[in-house]
């Protein structure tokens, strides 16, 4: 089994985002579209319209020695929700 949704991210920029329906999550590198909609249905009981993916590419970080270390990419994706619906634990406090 395959990870989907891994976590929301709750930062101030994607907090601002959610006045106008749009939420963050850090989902798996293998995730789909398609696949992320439906967990986000099913999970939040809400109306899913769009989802756009971002993806990070690995990067290699300065460690000391002689092999250089790595940190690895991750994916996110911003899910639009039907107007009037929310999730809960994304508010401003």
């Amino acid at each position: 089994m395959k990870e989907i949704l891994i976590s929301p991210i709750v930062t101030e920029k994607s907090l601002l985002k959610t006045k106008e329906n749009r939420y963050t999550f850090r989902v798996g590198l293998k995730a789909t579209k398609r696949e992320i909609a439906g967990q986000v249905k099913a999970l939040y009981k809400v109306t899913v319209v769009k989802v756009n993916v971002i993806r990070n590419k690995d990067e290699e970080i300065l460690v000391r020695g002689r092999f250089p270390g790595r940190k690895r990419g991750q994916k996110k994706a911003i899910v639009t929700l039907k107007k009037g619906e929310k999730i809960a634990g994304f508010e401003e406090k």
